[in-house]
């Protein structure tokens, strides 16, 4: 089970909900590998709250829910006094006591070492082989002061078969007005930089080339100029621009008739849209057609179809689960993507029984502004081999 987007944990009562929910996931899949990435880890108040991140950890790694799985690792980056290298990424694998010679690539040492007992490593990761941990450089989103986007990558071998985990944060939209303009936006040619920029350091020539999965806060936006325009095909534009610099400032879309309804404002950080059902009906798919960003990556990533709602901006008012802030349009920003190779490592159902579930979790709960999303998947038996009988399954999920 992958899962994405844990955030703002020093808020209790979302804590408390993700134990609740991760639990009932892992009841439900039962997965003897379980990945859980993490961004901004620690919430928006980090400095104040990485105290709780050391509580959340060891009740994680001690609940009883979890006390099948006799071997973990933790990877937490909570340096974030080192502007330089802070990227607030936290990276968890639980392995279950069934799983036997599992083993996990050192970096430095270029060979696989097996995994046993558990271990927490946080503050410095830059020292730790077992991992690659970066940050996107500071010219790559210049309005930011400074920014905690980056990436871990570590890599695994589970019955000989080998394949990379990449936990990713990449950047936002810092304005709804900027990124009206064009199409595709100015932020997304730069997510569109930055993620490139990782699936060439993880197939580049420093090691043997694996399958991979990549997944977390892709930041990916509906097509904002083209989701407009169509919601709003009937509107006549106001634009409202500042006194002093007159820079446009406000976009008030009406109705050509009924009485000049409002049907959208848009600012900075406001997308108010009057009917938020649109987001919700039919888990909101009928707007995938303008989630364009992915189609760039086409031929180096792969994504299952998309069957729930859009996973950002929910409302953080704990009695307002379902409920989107007018912040921002809501968009799939939370995915779980792989390598095509990686595709074929996935076994296919030979019985109509669904065992590859991709999704989100706590649907009509709040768990902050994002919705953890999940992929649950069998591996083939031998699949890292080509001469593996794939149709005989492993005991690996």
């Amino acid at each position: 089970v992958l899962l994405s987007e844990i955030t703002h944990l020093d808020l209790c009562h979302t804590t408390l909900l993700i134990f609740v929910y991760l639990f009932q996931v892992v009841h439900a899949h039962k997965p003897h590998f379980m990945a859980l990435h993490c961004q901004e880890f620690g919430g928006k108040n980090y400095e104040a709250s990485m105290s709780h991140v050391d509580k959340f950890v060891k009740e994680l790694l001690s609940s009883d829910a979890m006390k099948d799985y006799n071997r973990a690792r933790v990877y937490l980056d909570e340096n974030y006094k080192s502007q330089e290298h802070f990227t607030a990424l936290g990276s968890f694998y639980f392995l279950h006591e069934s799983l036997k010679n599992i083993y996990q690539f050192d970096f430095k040492a270029k060979k696989y070492k097996k995994v046993t007992g558990k271990e927490i490593y946080s503050d410095t990761l830059e020292s730790t082989p077992m991992l690659e941990k970066e940050k996107f450089p500071q010219d790559y989103f210049p309005e930011c002061k400074w920014s905690r986007k980056g990436f871990i990558r570590t890599r695994w071998c589970i019955t000989d078969c080998a394949f990379d985990l990449v936990n990713i944060h990449l950047f936002h939209d810092a304005s709804n007005l900027i990124a009206w303009e064009t199409s595709p936006s100015v932020y997304s040619g730069i997510r569109h930089k930055a993620l490139g920029y990782v699936l060439d350091r993880i197939i580049d020539q420093r090691f043997e080339k694996v399958s991979y999965f990549v997944f977390g806060d892709f930041n990916f936006r509906l097509d904002a100029k083209a989701v407009v325009e169509t919601l709003c095909a009937k509107a006549t534009m106001q634009t409202i621009r500042a006194a002093d610099t007159n820079e446009v400032v406000k976009l008030i879309f009406r109705e050509s008739d009924n009485d000049r309804k409002v049907m959208l404002q848009l600012e900075k950080k406001l997308f108010d849209y009057f009917n938020q059902d649109v987001f919700r009906d039919n888990n909101g798919t009928a707007l995938l057609e303008f989630d364009r960003e992915l189609s760039v990556f086409k031929d180096r990533l792969y994504e299952l179809d998309i069957s729930f709602p859009p996973s950002y901006p929910y409302s953080e008012d704990s009695s307002q689960g379902k409920q989107y802030m007018n912040t921002r349009c809501p968009a799939w920003c939370d995915r779980i993507l792989m390598s095509h190779s990686a595709k074929e490592l996935i076994l296919k159902s030979e019985n109509d029984e669904k065992i590859v579930i991709y999704d989100h979790i706590g649907p009509n709960v709040c768990m902050g502004d994002h919705k953890p999303v999940f992929l649950s998947f069998r591996i083939a038996a031998g699949a890292g081999k080509p001469i593996a009988n794939v149709h005989k399954c492993c005991v690996v999920q």
